[in-house]
């Protein structure tokens, strides 16, 4: 089965590239032999455009995390292919992979990992320090005004609050331009405003910076603010919902046994 996540009346579809932000063709990931052996991913098609907000959801076991780790270059398929942009990622070494997590994709995971000692600023800017790289000023400041942390660089992580801190990892993530920006439950150990916050401004990210984002999540409510959820079992996409409420989005996952 494959599955193109788009959403035909995006505002952003005229100015994203025809180039599919990330795709999967034909991916397998099998873990453990004999009678342990458990099918992770079951020939996986599916192709993500340019700035949109994918969220992946299904039961426990059903794939999703495989899924987006395999396209994160985290993880490998057993077979099928994986490509960022136009780059193909199979047969990467692993220095290459490291530079295409480093310079072309971002990591908002439900730990925010920062680093206490640093302030706002020096840990949305560390990693381009690490790489020896040159932050660009003007696109950092942009980036803390649009998530709001303006009057937040000077302070460390103890003197943020949970939203403050995961802006913090967002502003992070977005300060190299990534191709895509991958959340893992980005908003699991927040509360329900703070994430709600966090899910807004990913949102914005999308429309306003033409950000692509793929986001795994177990919640209904985060799920309703992507451009498409994209429903896995056993392995498989078995389906799809464009700009969907999260009673929608509830319903269909009941029926998947979620």
């Amino acid at each position: 089965m494959r599955i193109s996540a788009n959403t035909a009346d995006h505002p952003s579809t005229s100015s994203a590239a025809s180039q599919p932000a990330a795709s999967a063709d034909s991916l397998s990931k099998t873990y453990g032999r004999g009678d342990t052996r458990v099918h992770a991913l079951k020939e996986v098609s599916v192709t993500f455009e340019c700035a949109r907000f994918t969220a992946i959801m299904g039961p426990s076991g059903s794939g999703k995390s495989t899924l987006m780790h395999c396209l994160a270059g985290l993880d490998t398929a057993d077979s099928g292919r994986v490509r960022i942009g136009d780059t193909e990622l199979t047969g990467l070494s692993d220095n290459e992979l490291t530079r295409l997590r480093r310079d072309r994709i971002g990591f908002v995971f439900q730990a925010y990992n920062l680093i206490p000692t640093l302030t706002a600023e020096q840990n949305i800017t560390l990693p381009m320090a690490l790489a020896g790289g040159t932050v660009d000023s003007q696109w950092l400041t942009e980036v803390c005004a649009t998530l709001g942390l303006a009057d937040r660089l000077t302070h460390r992580p103890h003197e943020l609050s949970g939203g403050q801190q995961q802006r913090v990892a967002v502003a992070r993530a977005l300060l190299t331009r990534p191709d895509v920006l991958f959340g893992d439950e980005p908003t699991g150990n927040l509360d329900s405003r703070s994430g709600a916050e966090v899910l807004s401004l990913l949102r914005r990210s999308t429309r306003e910076m033409g950000q692509s984002i793929i986001m795994v999540t177990h919640d209904p409510v985060a799920a309703s603010y992507a451009d498409s959820v994209l429903l896995m079992n056993d392995g498989e996409l078995v389906g799809q919902l464009d700009r969907s409420t999260p009673d929608v989005i509830s319903q269909a996952l009941a029926g998947l046994g979620a």
